[in-house]
């Protein structure tokens, strides 16, 4: 089960995504907040203060490369979690992403119960 109060953070362009995402990891007990805008986004991480960011690469305006990367050059959110969920292909990607600050590199389509498992794993590594 969640750790209550572990927050996580949902950056995707597609609403049909974050919703499915919200609820499901709502329903696990964490408390989730989603963000259509990749600009917007960087600017709910700043006030939300999330435990971990869940961030889709391929989106207008800023990619996930940019937002991570902002993200990361935030002092208050260096340490914070990124997981980036894209359906992009791993190798030069996947390798972009660490680049840019990930932590890990999920493939879409990917099942809730495997996003569950990642979430938990990369929270745990991070406990204080």
């Amino acid at each position: 089960m969640a750790r209550k109060g572990h927050k996580i953070l949902v950056i995707d362009d597609d609403p049909e995504i974050t919703d499915i995402i919200k609820s499901f990891l709502t329903n696990a007990g964490y408390d989730v907040l989603v963000e259509n805008s990749s600009v917007i986004g960087i600017e709910k991480a700043k006030s939300f203060r999330p435990d971990l960011v869940l961030l889709d690469i391929m989106m207008p305006v800023m990619d996930g490369y940019e937002v991570c990367s902002s993200i990361k050059k935030d002092i208050s959110l260096c340490t914070v979690p990124i997981l980036f969920l894209t359906g992009k292909e791993a190798g030069e990607d996947a390798g972009m992403s660490f680049k840019a600050g990930a932590d890990l590199f999920i493939k879409k389509p990917f099942s809730c119960e495997r996003l569950l498992q990642m979430v938990k794993m990369v929270l745990i590594s991070v406990a204080k």
